[in-house]
């Protein structure tokens, strides 16, 4: 390591990524089947999935048809990732509950991104420029619950991430709103910072894990199935440090607990 701190691309990282990377396969269960959300504060979105020549595929309600990545994370759960007009979405759909949640994420426009973070502290935003939006739904009834509750199920835990042979990180989860993150070993070896974050229970001992960086803006979703010591997700970013074309790939680590500290008790 040297003082100077190597931060690479979003379009950089994924190709360090990229080779034998440990994701999950695609999941052909949805295949010619629609899915239709119902948001909790009104509204909806209906998804079509299918495939054309082996490529996943997804027709919204408006018609539009983009690639998509779908995975099953256990059985009637399904993660289902697109990217439409500049939007990262995705949407983790659980058929045995009959709930969902939709999940929204922008990145900072040309003109955002050269803001210091300075600025952005001055004018009360928050320190990361990448924006979300949760949706909690439900799928197909009338009736029913909405989507997955927030949790604190991972905050005191300390978790190695095993991506591919080069790329190895950690996690440490602070609190309800942020965590650490540190490279161990590939492409951002040594680089660590600690960024907003979200969790959520999908099941027992299932999570969905959302976070956006800050100092290359990033936004990264990803589900940590500590049962099965395995995640699998996506991140997603401007290909280069300027505002321009998008990288959004697939991502998936063998997960193994390595400390956890509990809260402290206030007096």
């Amino acid at each position: 390591m040297t003082d100077t701190a190597n931060w690479i691309s979003v379009g950089d990282l994924a190709e360090g990524f990229a080779p034998e990377s440990h994701i999950l396969p695609p999941c052909h269960d949805l295949a010619g089947k629609t899915l239709r959300l119902y948001f909790a504060e009104g509204g909806g979105e209906e998804l079509r999935l299918e495939e054309d020549g082996g490529n996943q595929m997804v027709q919204l309600s408006d018609g539009t048809r983009v690639a998509a990545r779908v995975t099953s994370l256990r059985e009637g759960l399904y993660f289902i990732d697109y990217v439409v007009r500049g939007r990262s979405e995705t949407v983790i759909a659980d058929q045995a509950s009959g709930v969902a949640l939709h999940l929204e994420g922008t990145l900072p426009t040309a003109e955002e991104v050269p803001a210091s973070l300075v600025a952005r502290a001055q004018a009360g935003q928050p320190l990361t420029a990448v924006k979300t939006v949760f949706r909690q739904a439900r799928l197909d009834a009338a009736d029913g619950a909405f989507g997955f509750e927030r949790t604190s199920e991972l905050v005191g835990k300390r978790i190695a991430y095993r991506y591919s042979q080069t790329e190895l990180y950690e996690h440490i989860y602070l609190n309800q709103s942020f965590y650490t993150w540190h490279c161990l070993s590939g492409v951002e070896a040594g680089l660590a910072d600690t960024d907003l974050c979200h969790y959520f229970k999908l099941r027992d001992e299932l999570y969905l894990f959302v976070w956006q960086e800050k100092i290359v803006p990033t936004l990264g979703v990803v589900t940590v199935d500590l049962a099965r010591r395995k995640t699998d997700g996506k991140i997603f970013g401007h290909a280069e440090f300027e505002a321009g074309a998008f990288s959004n790939f697939p991502v998936g680590a063998f997960a193994s607990v390595t400390n956890f500290t509990p809260a402290p008790v206030l007096v």
